[in-house]
């Protein structure tokens, strides 16, 4: 695998990204893989605050990775270009937007947690962008580590065919090194925590006392290829074994189909199986060239300005005219940083470019090869190039950028919808310019982040995905912006939803007030919407709505009808019950009728908006509540306590386990949990515990809520609780 020689440059680039739980080792895995390639020169730790990827002062001071950052280095000859992603749910919307523009990724787990709630939610963030994963279970020195418990709970939960490619050198304390199975050969490190950074891994034969499980691991490796690779599948048939070549070439194409995914193992924290992650990197997962091309539609007005909305390709090739996505923007005093993904083309220093999303041209002032807050200067950037530019004035993540003669929009990323919300406001009342300053810009860097005024109290509220994101972004207007800001309680995004529908609804807007009037009459049907997306979505699941026509011969002409969608669409923002956004319907719209002057889309779309809104108010409508998924791990003695608390916040138990191993004495909760009744359970499960218990909780969808009382009810969708009523 040594120093290859590539006729195409684009082969020898990985983009690729570390997906995790909180605390699995995403970051120490960052850390050791920028010291291996010689990109550092200095361990980077995570408890001493010094590593390269979480530099913001809250991931330091907190311990956790909270933003995305991109790193390169190079390895074997290839660039890589790399993302660490955060491991905590509030921060979901970061390995979204990581994923969109990714072409593979290491799924690391912890060898004795093995899948945990967050490393589940990541993987199904990568199906459903289609990213190929290598698996890293990371922390095979630690007591109770155990690989084939890790690679059962992999099988067991994530259901993929996983295939093993080493076996464990020793276990625990006496962790060493690993046993190559496809070339079988053994791979050990020194004994002390760590090596230099120019030393690699020393290679010798398998230690005599696995010789035979080795072989025998080998060969269920083989059986496992065979049965999903065709021509695996020929040669083992005819000859009864796989040679290395053939099996290394069998596993690339099955990690790359997503078929099966390939497990190694080792200890970051400890410099032990960072090499063979690498050229497993270089190996196994795709090269701008071995994805598809990217896709995206014309429907931009550059030069040639057609409007043409057929989809279009665009192939990993510099000489293509350029398509590129922003999926990341650093917003700050002294400008904008933008981060793009190359999908083709070439841009250079200087060039002016077509903001498809925008539709404005800007201009490139510099482009920069990213090592988190640290850049070197580029005169160029080629298809499959991850880098950040400056000089852009109006993109924003999931802009697409593109050469003004051949426009393009690429899709965005996905948005997940806020769930819980905040008053703020600034301590100082001259203060007040300069907020709105710092949560727009908070707002740019960060889509899942909603600010809006509430109408009844005036407040601003800020919304997010969960206690801890909010948190962390009033944090960081305190410390850059140096504001004094209040925030008031914590309250959850309610939704409403129809219960039971009605049918032929009939509505008719007509007004005359001299000149032209406006007429439109509607007959609408609403009903119940139940779909697999809206049972099982996470916080995105609030859009859910169908609109349908089920209007016959021209009675409303289809441009109407268009604007009669439209105007529902518009009613869904407060429904009957306490103003909060609609979920889970469909519209049918059934009758209606014309005026052959005074009838408009105008008319049909306010038709359809208070149409909708008073047929919403002869519904029966439901009030539905965020709930999330919740993992608690305690001690034996410390279950009931816990099950009782659990059942106090309104909790459905919907599991238990008992660890084993290293993990011994300490069982697993997972519940069902309306998200209202978290708040302030890290405090509460701590009392209970002694400090030794844990939990995460994974926003999982909607469920309908008990009735509020009329004083809640006021307040739980808007957040109106007062700003000057918090803890200071």
């Amino acid at each position: 695998m040594r120093n290859p020689t590539h006729a195409n440059p684009l082969a020898t680039v990985r983009n690729l990204g570390i997906l995790a739980h909180v605390d699995a080792g995403k970051t120490t895995v960052t850390e050791r893989i920028l010291y291996a390639t010689g990109t550092t020169h200095q361990r980077g730790e995570v408890h001493d605050g010094t590593t390269v990827t979480d530099f913001d002062p809250q991931e330091r001071d907190r311990g956790i990775t909270i933003f995305a950052a991109a790193v390169s280095c190079t390895w074997d000859g290839h660039r890589i270009n790399l993302i660490d992603t955060p491991g905590h749910v509030d921060f979901a919307d970061e390995v979204e937007r990581s994923l969109r523009v990714l072409d593979g990724a290491v799924a690391v787990f912890d060898a004795v947690a093995g899948v945990e709630p967050q490393s589940e939610s990541v993987w199904r963030q990568a199906d459903r962008h289609g990213v190929p994963r290598i698996a890293f279970v990371n922390k095979m020195d630690r007591a109770g580590a155990e690989l084939d418990a890790a690679v059962a709970s992999i099988r067991a939960r994530l259901h993929p065919v996983p295939l093993v490619v080493q076996l464990p050198i020793g276990a625990e304390d006496s962790f060493t090194g690993v046993v190559d199975l496809v070339r079988l050969r053994a791979l050990t490190w020194t004994a002390g925590d760590a090596v230099d950074a120019a030393e690699a891994a020393h290679e010798g034969s398998v230690p005599d006392g696995l010789r035979e499980e080795a072989r025998r691991r080998r060969r269920l490796l083989e059986e496992a290829v065979a049965e999903l690779h065709p021509g695996a599948l020929e040669e083992f048939c005819a000859t009864g074994t796989l040679d290395a070549g053939t099996l290394a070439a069998a596993l690339r194409d099955l990690t790359r189909s997503g078929e099966g995914v390939v497990v190694l193992c080792g200890s970051a924290y400890r410099n032990r199986g960072v090499e063979p992650l690498l050229d497993a990197v270089l190996a196994y997962l795709p090269s701008p060239l071995d994805v598809p091309p990217v896709r995206g539609t014309h429907g931009g007005d550059g030069d040639d300005g057609d409007g043409d909305e057929r989809e279009r390709e665009r192939a990993a090739d510099p000489a293509a005219p350029l398509a590129a996505l922003a999926f990341k923007v650093n917003a700050t005093a002294t400008g904008r940083l933008t981060y793009l993904r190359l999908y083709s083309g070439t841009i250079e220093k200087g060039d002016t470019v077509w903001d498809a999303t925008a539709r404005r041209t800007e201009r490139i002032g510099r482009i920069l090869r990213v090592r988190a807050d640290r850049h070197a200067p580029l005169d160029r950037a080629v298809a499959g190039d991850i880098v950040a530019v400056v000089g852009l004035k109006s993109a924003r993540a999931g802009s697409t950028l593109c050469a003004p003669s051949a426009p393009l929009v690429l899709e965005p990323p996905g948005v997940a919808e806020p769930v819980v919300s905040v008053a703020v406001e600034a301590r100082r009342g001259t203060d007040t310019g300069r907020l709105a300053s710092a949560l727009a810009r908070l707002v740019e860097e960060d889509p899942s982040l909603v600010v809006r005024t509430d109408r009844e109290t005036g407040q601003t509220v800020l919304s997010g995905m969960g206690e801890l994101h909010l948190e962390v972004a009033v944090e960081k207007i305190r410390r850059e912006q140096g504001l004094a800001v209040d925030v008031g309680r914590p309250r959850v995004g309610y939704r409403e939803t129809v219960g039971r529908g009605v049918s032929g609804f009939v509505y008719r807007h007509v007004k005359q007030d001299g000149g032209a009037g406006q007429f439109a009459h509607v007959v609408l049907d609403v009903e119940p919407l139940d779909t697999p997306d809206s049972a099982e979505s996470g916080p995105g699941s609030g859009s859910v709505f169908e609109f349908r026509s089920a209007v016959v011969g021209g009675r409303v002409p289809q441009e109407y009808v268009r604007a009669v969608e439209a105007g529902c669409r518009d009613a869904l923002a407060e429904g009957p019950s306490g103003g909060h956004p609609v979920t889970g319907l469909r519209v049918t719209l059934t009758d209606g009728a014309t005026h052959v002057k005074d009838s408009s889309e105008a008319a049909f779309r306010t038709a359809g908006r208070f149409g909708l809104r008073d047929a919403l108010r002869a519904c029966a409508t439901v009030l539905l509540e965020p709930v999330a998924e919740v993992t608690v791990t305690v001690p034996e003695d410390a279950v009931g306590g816990v099950l009782g608390d659990l059942a106090a916040r309104r909790g459905r138990v919907t599991g238990s386990d008992t660890r084993t191993g290293g993990a011994a004495g300490t069982a697993t909760v997972t519940a069902t949990v309306p998200l209202a009744e978290l708040f302030g359970y890290a405090t509460r499960l701590r009392s209970r515990t002694r400090g030794r218990g844990t939990f995460t909780a994974r926003p999982t969808g909607y469920a309908p809520a008990p009735e509020p009382s009329p004083a809640s009810a006021s307040g739980s969708g808007s957040a109106s609780a007062s700003a000057s009523a918090s803890a200071r």
